[in-house]
């Protein structure tokens, strides 16, 4: 019997993990659909207010830096820094925080 829950444990991880990356790809969508539209619109005022000055190039590239690197993030461009990355720190600092207990003890 705990083969058979170990199993539906891992079965349930797996999921919630599935659950988490969709909801992180919608969260990137979001952001993404919110950069293009908010740019046409500065786009939009600043050609009508003031077009000899073009200034929204500015915000349309630091914002759009942040998308290309939101969207390497949820998309696991760069696997080294990704989740796997992220539970090996976790374990790691957990068996040096209990090396550390069990040593003043």
């Amino acid at each position: 019997m705990g083969i058979i829950m170990e199993r539906k444990l891992s079965e349930e991880e797996r999921y919630i993990q599935a659950k988490k990356k969709v909801e992180n790809i919608k969260g990137f969508y979001g952001n993404l659909v919110s950069y293009i539209l908010v740019n046409a619109i500065l786009v939009f005022i600043n050609l009508y207010t003031s077009p000899q000055y073009l200034w929204f190039f500015w915000p349309m590239l630091w914002w759009g830096v942040g998308v290309v690197f939101h969207g390497l993030k949820v998309f696991e461009v760069f696997p080294g820094m990704g989740k796997d990355w992220e539970e090996r720190k976790i374990q790691e600092f957990m068996e040096k925080e209990k090396e550390n207990k069990n040593k003043w003890q």
